[in-house]
């Protein structure tokens, strides 16, 4: 019987005592995470996938590496609508990690955006768009060196471009539900949970299941901008601080093992930037400090979830340096 004494209710009971699992071979890699390693993608028998339906118009075999990151990168970017819905999206993700997110009026400006955020980390990345690539904006692409591409759609004037690029490989896909139970192997098993969704953009943009709990509220700026934040940090691996201005990611603070050096290393990425930015935090602030480390940077807005027995400490720190701040009331970990 699983050990419950941690548990704080008894929602322990809706995973299922026993899992058969049946996967089949899907496809050979490259190779595994390193060259040395072998690799393969498996599926769950008799379960579809949104892997099933990719089409490759170029570039090398896919490597275990590629297949993680590009899962990381399409997931973040279908947040915040498939093509054709909601907003033009952007992003660059290395080593499983955002390193660049944006938002705009077109897929051009946005993959502009995006790839400003980082480049340097951008650098042999995994880019993934929301809206279909035309030979304009194939154009602006080659000029990074990228390991994947991922997009809905290419116009057929985009793929000659594209093909200049042959070490890229070029990747058609579509919209898929993620899965609702996620898995992790551990020797001689496996860790089992269900699965977390990213947050709902739209839901954040209006103020639904945030609390504001400083004396000063956000303007609507800062409020798209926190929630943009919030989406962007929930899929960074902790600990993770994410500086967010006009709907761009600015500077990410990715896997840490303090909350302050996440800041400060955001704080460092973003730079001058920072000044007017918005914060996300993907667990509470167990001290000032962090909450302080993002102040000097010049951040006028965070959002993080609460909960530690110092948010009175923290809350007052932000009161006293103007800067408004809720609490989702709800931690967003990653590992």
């Amino acid at each position: 019987m699983p050990d419950n004494h941690y548990m704080p209710d008894n929602r322990a009971s809706e995973l299922p005592e026993s899992i058969n699992l049946q996967l089949e071979k899907a496809a050979d890699l490259r190779y595994g995470e390193n060259p040395h390693q072998l690799g393969a993608r498996y599926r769950f028998a008799e379960s579809g996938s949104w892997w099933d339906t990719v089409r490759q118009h170029g570039g090398k075999q896919l490597s275990y590496l590629n297949l993680n990151d590009s899962e990381a990168a399409w997931r973040l970017v279908c947040a915040f609508g498939s093509a054709g819905e909601g907003h033009s999206a952007a992003v660059v993700v290395k080593h499983a990690n955002p390193c660049g997110a944006a938002l705009a009026d077109d897929i051009t400006t946005a993959w502009e955006r995006a790839h400003g955020c980082d480049p340097i980390s951008a650098f042999g990345g995994v880019a993934a768009l929301n809206r279909p690539v035309d030979a304009c904006l194939a154009e602006k692409i080659t000029d990074t060196f990228l390991e994947v591409l991922v997009a809905p759609d290419y116009d057929e004037t985009a793929l000659p471009v594209l093909a200049k690029k042959k070490n890229m490989r070029v990747i058609q896909a579509n919209h898929s539900p993620a899965a609702s139970i996620h898995f992790r192997s551990i020797d001689g098993g496996l860790l089992v949970q269900k699965a977390d969704p990213l947050p709902d953009f739209n839901e954040l943009q209006k103020s639904q299941h945030t609390e504001i709990v400083t004396k000063r509220s956000p303007t609507p700026k800062e409020m798209n901008d926190l929630a943009f934040a919030w989406v962007i940090v929930a899929a960074t691996q902790s600990n993770a601080i994410v500086f967010v201005k006009d709907l761009q990611a600015i500077g990410v603070g990715a896997g840490q093992q303090n909350r302050r050096d996440a800041a400060m290393l955001a704080a460092h990425k973003a730079g001058d930037r920072s000044k007017g930015s918005a914060c996300a935090s993907d667990a509470f602030f167990p001290f000032r400090d962090g909450l302080d480390q993002a102040a000097a940077a010049g951040c006028t807005a965070i959002i993080q979830p609460g909960g530690s027995v110092r948010d009175a400490e923290v809350i007052a720190a932000a009161d006293e340096q103007n800067i408004t701040m809720l609490f989702t009331h709800q931690r967003c970990f990653l590992h």
